[in-house]
């Protein structure tokens, strides 16, 4: 491949700009919790890519394990597709099934989703996202809602981005 159609394909997709600042991996800790459980502590690692296809798509991918052993919790994986109205599409696979859609702000880096699709979950019923930028760290708070509580916290977290 010749140096200029390299640079061709390695070349951000201009609907992905806004979100560049993800692009790479970032690791962290975090706690959870939820009315029904124990609170507790986790290790978590985020993954965001831009296909070298260059379509207007954001590659992601996130897994968590316990600190104490190491032993992996939960992961997931699926694409964030940024609108040029500032609406993301976000479909996540996971043993729950999920498809969320939320918006973005590229001056103030905060990302907001919300699900429109709770598939195979049998308690599971809505998640919430935010994400936001706090001095160069990747803050981000999930809520959910099961068939016997509404909307409440479960999950936050302050990721760094790797070199």
């Amino acid at each position: 491949m010749d140096k200029e159609k390299k640079e061709e394909s390695s070349a951000i997709h201009p609907a992905v700009a806004p979100l560049s600042y993800l692009l790479g991996t970032w690791k962290g800790e975090g706690e959870g919790g939820y009315p029904t459980i124990n609170s507790f502590r986790y290790g978590e690692e985020l993954h965001f890519s831009h296909p070298a296809s260059g379509k207007p798509v954001i590659a992601y991918s996130h897994k968590t394990w316990k600190l104490d052993s190491g032993q992996p919790m939960h992961s997931e994986s699926g694409y964030w597709r940024p609108k040029p109205d500032g609406s993301l599409e976000v479909v996540i696979a996971q043993s729950t099934g999920l498809a969320e859609k939320g918006t973005y702000s590229a001056e103030d880096n905060v990302i907001k989703l919300h699900s429109q699709v709770v598939a195979n979950a049998s308690k599971v019923r809505e998640i919430s996202r935010v994400y936001e930028m706090v001095n160069g760290d990747l803050h981000y708070v999930v809520q959910m809602a099961t068939n016997l509580t509404t909307l409440q916290p479960h999950l936050k977290a302050v990721l760094k981005k790797l070199p």
